[in-house]
C-alpha cells in the first residue's frame, strides 16, 4: 500500500498539534506556579539567537495548517513575527489549525499535489517546489523542529515532561 500525502502530513500533523496545544497548557501552569509572568514565560528560547516559546508555536500552525493553506494556494512565506502572544491567543491558533487540518481530506492534498509552490522571502521568490516536495522536504521538516523546539525550552526550564508529552497520540492498532 502506497502512503498518501496525508498520511505523510496532516495525520502527523494532528498527532503533534494536540501535544502541543498539552504542553502550551503546561507551560501556563508551570508559569503561574513558578510565578513567572505570561510575558516572560512565552519569551523563554534555548538560546539569544533563537526564536521564543510563543513563536515556536506559532511556526508550527504556520508549517502545518499555513503549510498547507499555503501549497493549496502556490505561494508561502515566512512567518517572522516577533511579537508575543498570550497563552490564549496561541492556545486559538493551534486549536485553528487543528479544526482546519480535520476538515481535509485525502481528496484535498490529491488535488494540489503536482502544482508549483513558490516561497518568497522579501517579496522575492526564493524557492519553487511541486507541492508534495514543499510539504515533505520543506515545511514537514521546520515543523518537527519547531515542534521539538517547544518540548526542549520545557524541558530546559524543568517543566515535567517527557518523551511522550511531545509525541502526542500514536495511531496505533486498538486490541479487539
Amino acid at each position: 500500500m502506497a502512503l498518501s500525502l496525508y498520511q505523510a502530513t496532516i495525520a502527523q500533523y494532528l498527532q503533534l498539534l494536540p501535544a502541543a496545544v498539552a504542553n502550551l497548557d503546561r507551560a501556563e501552569a508551570w508559569a503561574g506556579e513558578q510565578r513567572i509572568s505570561a510575558e516572560d514565560m512565552l519569551g523563554k528560547r534555548i538560546a539569544p539567537d533563537m526564536w521564543s516559546f510563543a513563536t515556536q508555536i506559532r511556526q508550527v500552525v504556520h508549517h502545518s495548517a499555513g503549510a498547507l493553506k499555503g501549497a493549496a494556494a502556490g505561494a508561502f512565506s515566512p512567518d517572522v513575527d516577533q511579537g508575543l502572544y498570550d497563552f490564549a491567543t496561541l492556545r486559538t491558533l493551534l486549536t485553528d489549525a487543528i479544526a482546519y487540518l480535520e476538515s481535509l481530506d485525502d481528496a484535498a492534498l490529491d488535488a494540489i499535489a503536482g502544482n508549483e509552490v513558490a516561497f518568497s522571502f522579501g517579496g522575492q521568490v526564493r524557492m519553487r517546489f511541486v507541492a508534495e516536495d514543499f510539504l515533505l522536504s520543506f515545511s514537514q521538516p521546520n515543523f518537527y523542529f519547531h515542534a521539538s523546539m517547544i518540548y526542549a525550552i520545557l524541558r530546559g526550564l524543568g517543566v515535567s515532561i517527557g518523551k511522550r508529552d511531545f509525541l502526542g497520540k500514536p495511531r496505533i492498532i486498538q486490541p479487539a
